[in-house]
């Protein structure tokens, strides 16, 4: 069961459904989730609109770097949605390092994570990887959906530090965070701009994310050195 991601399959309609294997079967943690049985296997279903990442799928990225087994380090995991989906994805021999900065949202992440074990929490400042560098292992992929002003340094310092060469960093950028005074357009291309002039870094995807999410852009960067 297989698509652009791993343990994971598109079924194309009148919307798109995409669908990932459950890594723990029978159990879901999030309102409104769907589970559906393909071939008799358990998935469940990631929601484009509440996701940057099924956005960009759903919006036709091809290029996200994961595979199975891969280790990510996901920035902003927020209450754990999306880093679910991805720890269905990456599978069991996988781990998703899920950075939160809020502690109360945190908590909503360490209960998911104590049901499935590629899971690992981190309480801590993304905009500080120094302070949890102790505890970070070398990503394959890097993801951050942060909504901050600065949050292009932030992904940088982030893929500088943790990512390894040949690994691919998703970006999920907020415009309105950035500047709410300049057109999102201007700030995406402003963004990709600084990107392309970032040595060692090299844009392979970009998706802008209407419908699905107002005002975001979706970049995929691959680590050259």
């Amino acid at each position: 069961m297989t698509n652009l991601l791993p343990n994971t399959v598109i079924l194309e309609g009148r919307t798109t459904r995409i669908l990932t294997r459950n890594l723990t079967p029978g159990k879901t943690f999030f309102d409104r989730e769907k589970i559906m049985f393909v071939q008799g296997v358990e998935c469940r279903e990631l929601d484009p609109r509440r996701s940057k990442l099924a956005a960009a799928l759903a919006r036709g990225c091809q290029q996200f770097g994961l595979k199975e087994g891969s280790v990510v380090l996901y920035l902003g995991a927020s209450h754990g949605y999306t880093p679910s989906f991805v720890s269905d994805m990456v599978g069991p021999n996988g781990l998703v390092q899920c950075l939160e900065i809020a502690p109360t949202v945190t908590r909503d992440l360490v209960f998911v994570s104590e049901q499935r074990p590629n899971m690992f929490p981190i309480l801590a400042n993304a905009s500080l990887p120094e302070s949890y560098a102790w505890r970070v292992l070398p990503a394959d992929v890097v993801f951050q959906d942060i909504a901050q002003k600065d949050q292009l340094d932030i992904f940088l310092r982030n893929c500088r530090a943790f990512l390894k060469v040949g690994g691919m960093g998703l970006l999920a950028l907020k415009a309105r965070s950035i500047d709410v005074t300049k057109a999102p357009g201007e700030i995406f291309k402003d963004v990709r701009q600084k990107l392309e002039n970032t040595p060692g870094f090299a844009i392979v995807d970009y998706r802008e994310l209407a419908p699905f999410e107002k005002d975001h852009a979706f970049f995929a960067v691959k680590r050259r050195a």
